[in-house]
């Protein structure tokens, strides 16, 4: 039997990360379909029925063991915004909580883009996995020519740690084509800075 990631609700301000669930496809495709041209470089799906089998193809992930994927719900509206996902967890010491894991997955309708909902989702994921988990690393990945991506890993204090080459799939490419993917990581000592910093963002925006 494979080792799962237990669905969870994570709770902030702006917003709520939810287990995701057949659902949300409605309210996910609706999101998804405003203004297209910010996802050049990250695959979200397009309309119900796409949206749909994204969903489904996920659930099964999770079945398998490989992700925990949450629907980012708008606490201003009730409506979901995005999805984002933990991945690749890795257990080194017999735990039933990982040791490591990775937050990627992650879209966002464009008007909730830069906004204090992305900032304080990735600080729910990342608080929850190094103070509930008590993981030792969590990687954070983009494809190597998503500036907008890499500048806001940056911007977290996430530490780049290089380039996986022909590494995974690019969202843009029709014919299966690899990505090259920026890997960044924070590691457990780093996350009480981190997690200050972020607050004040948070407390900012």
């Amino acid at each position: 039997m494979p080792r799962l990631l237990d669905p969870v609700t994570l709770t902030g301000t702006h917003v709520q990360l939810e287990p995701l669930s057949s659902g949300h496809a409605a309210g996910l495709a609706a999101a998804g379909a405003i203004d297209r041209s910010t996802y050049t470089l990250t695959h979200v799906p397009d309309g119900v029925d796409a949206t749909t089998i994204y969903i489904e193809q996920l659930l099964r992930d999770h079945a398998s063991g490989l992700v925990l994927p949450f629907v980012q719900i708008s606490q201003a509206t009730g409506e979901p915004v995005g999805c984002t996902r933990y991945l690749d967890p890795h257990w080194w010491r017999g735990r039933d909580e990982p040791d490591e894991i990775e937050i990627g997955g992650t879209w966002l309708a464009a008007p909730a883009q830069r906004t204090a909902i992305n900032t304080e989702a990735k600080h729910l994921l990342l608080r929850h996995a190094f103070e509930t988990w008590g993981v030792w690393r969590v990687a954070i990945c983009t494809d190597a020519r998503n500036q907008q991506s890499r500048a806001a890993i940056a911007r977290i204090g996430a530490t780049f740690e290089g380039l996986l080459r022909n590494h995974r799939l690019a969202a843009d490419s029709p014919t299966l084509a690899p990505r090259d993917t920026a890997v960044y990581s924070i590691t457990a000592d780093e996350w009480p800075e981190i997690a200050a910093a972020l607050r004040d963002r948070l407390g900012s925006q």
